[in-house]
């Protein structure tokens, strides 16, 4: 995918929305995206082809074979220069006018369905988990690190990737509230879940021995899995935050830091030349963190195989009896929860209640985010959700995909059921 910067101002508004894309094998996604509206893919694609005939028009030119550079901007009357992109150019005695190419067929092709060739976004370094989480989702898949969270879930929006691989919740720290907030700002469905074993290493540089560090590095939710192991090990070090733990080893490796380790993965011991001291550290052996993986199009919902829905509401009645009525609606129908969980509601968090007897108080508002154990393919998924829409002022369904059916045990080895095994799927 050709790299672009793309700008689109809609009335009244002045974003700026810069993109990179990597090609295959390096480089970190970054984008900044300040109200900027993101169009289709063919208006997208339309804009990349115009920005190309820009920059080759602005290169060098050919007249009778040599190569020859771009002529200078010619003044105006009044001084002015006017820099004018050139309609066409000379290549060996023949015009050729610089317009957009058409599209191709290839162009609007669908994404792959299986993980060769697949492009998977992820957030954090080469060596993070969540790189392991997107390979052991889609096989053979061409992952895309990116630096944060909401640049993972735009690099698919702008069709720099096919799919994305974040994380939603551990088995330790519980849910990472941040994706759960993108997943409800952005447009994208949940097409698949992955569970992983976490198992984290001590890294240091080659010849540091334990007992000459004096600080350990990797991300917040790491050091708090591996506290009581570095403990015991009678470690006397600084405890100090990365952004992710793949990342707080390459920068340890990037500096030479000789009395600091950070606490990662094996792979990323690999690939960034560090000695794993201890192995295994994790104070509990059933860490494990589930993922979700995230398309620009939902999967059909199926039958014959476990499936799980996660949807999200929000209700503007007074009372717990609305959240009563709501679990109610899947209790009569025999459908089992698997997760509930309330944020604030962003746009309208407190809530005013006028009583006579006790005067003005103050709630929060909240959003409950739900899974349950059906495929919306089943009636009594539909009926449900028929039901707690007539209590609710606000429903999504985030998406409706096979459940990962491994074992989630630290030692597991297992293969990934997704919507990537689904013929369907998009």
């Amino acid at each position: 995918m050709a790299a672009a910067g793309i700008t689109r101002a809609p009335i009244g508004q002045n974003p700026r929305l810069a993109c990179y894309a990597p090609g295959r094998g390096g480089g970190v996604v970054r984008c900044s995206l300040q109200g900027a509206v993101v169009g289709g893919r063919a208006e997208w694609q339309s804009s990349c082809a115009v920005l190309s005939s820009k920059v080759a028009a602005l290169g060098t030119h050919s007249v009778n074979g040599h190569v020859a550079p771009a002529p200078a901007p010619a003044p105006t009357q009044n001084g002015a220069v006017l820099d004018l992109v050139p309609v066409s150019s000379s290549i060996n005695g023949a015009i050729t006018k610089n317009l957009p190419q058409p599209l191709r067929i290839a162009d609007l092709s669908p994404a792959p369905m299986h993980g060769s060739q697949l492009r998977v976004a992820y957030q954090g370094v080469p060596g993070a988990y969540s790189e392991k989480a997107a390979g052991k989702a889609y096989p053979g898949c061409d992952a895309i690190p990116c630096d944060q969270f909401e640049v993972a879930f735009q690099a698919v929006e702008l069709w720099i990737a096919d799919r994305a691989v974040l994380p939603v919740e551990n088995s330790l720290g519980g849910s990472i509230h941040r994706n759960y907030d993108l997943l409800l700002r952005h447009r994208l469905h949940i097409v698949g879940e992955v569970q992983l074993p976490v198992h984290h290493c001590l890294l240091a540089l080659p010849g540091v021995r334990k007992e000459c560090l004096t600080r350990v590095m990797s991300h917040p939710q790491a050091l708090a899995q591996c506290e009581h192991t570095l403990t015991a090990m009678g470690l006397n070090v600084v405890r100090e935050a990365f952004d992710d733990t793949a990342g707080a080893a390459e920068y340890v490796a990037a500096n030479g830091l000789r009395d600091t380790a950070a606490i990662a993965s094996s792979r990323a011991a690999e690939l960034y030349g560090m000695e794993v001291l201890a192995d295994g550290i994790q104070d509990d052996s059933g860490n494990v963190t589930r993922f979700v993986m995230l398309a620009r199009e939902p999967v059909v919902p199926r039958t014959d195989r476990p499936f799980k829905t996660s949807i999200v509401f929000a209700h503007d009645r007074e009372g717990t009896s609305v959240l009563f009525k709501v679990l109610s609606a899947f209790a009569f129908r025999d459908i089992s929860l698997t997760k509930i969980e309330s944020r604030p509601h962003r746009h309208r968090p407190i809530r005013l209640v006028d009583d006579a007897n006790v005067g003005t108080a103050k709630h929060f508002e909240y959003m409950f985010y739900v899974d349950f154990q059906a495929s919306l393919a089943e009636p009594r998924a539909q009926n449900a959700l028929a039901e707690v829409q007539e209590y609710t002022s606000f429903l999504r369904v985030l998406g409706s995909y096979p459940m990962d059916m491994t074992p989630m045990t630290a030692g597991s080895s297992s293969t990934v059921v997704s919507s990537s095994d689904d013929p369907s799927s998009s």
